[in-house]
């Protein structure tokens, strides 16, 4: 199931494929966010989520980037509701076309030991606030996805 391609590279530069994993994480009407600084970019928001590990699946990988990056364990639906591609030029100025799976999830429990992303802070939202307000456009979409799906649920 592939999803839409976000943003566009530099022409002629071919960026690397780099499979990741988000979550939408509800809780009270509000979802999870990251925010985070980057260099000449400012306070940025995310969904928590990133790239695979080796060996790593998808779900594997959002349920551990949630606790490293907002202290948050997760329980999440089976599979992805939505996948997503965007072009991300990243800390390292490496230009990565994130391939991106979307997992629906909740907050089990909150867990300071989890989080080793000190720059990044947990930020709850509610979620048509956090769709004007996310940096990627892959984020955004799959937010409006996530709200649609539930609006039909």
């Amino acid at each position: 199931m592939a999803g839409p391609q976000f943003g566009e590279p530099p022409a002629g530069y071919v960026p690397v494929d780099r499979p990741a994993a988000f979550g939408v994480i509800a809780q009270d009407g509000l979802i999870a966010l990251v925010e985070v600084e980057w260099a000449g970019r400012g306070l940025l928001l995310h969904l928590p989520g990133g790239g695979l590990d080796d060996g790593e699946t998808e779900a594997e990988a959002a349920v551990r980037e949630c606790g490293e990056e907002a202290g948050l364990a997760v329980a999440l639906d089976a599979a992805p509701f939505v996948r997503a591609d965007h072009y991300f030029l990243h800390h390292d100025k490496v230009i990565r076309n994130t391939r991106g799976a979307f997992f629906a999830g909740r907050v089990v429990a909150e867990n300071a030991a989890l989080k080793t992303e000190e720059d990044h802070r947990l930020v709850w939202m509610e979620p048509r606030e956090a769709i004007v307000r996310l940096e990627r456009e892959s984020h955004a979409w799959a937010v409006a996805a996530w709200l649609r799906l539930r609006a039909r649920a």
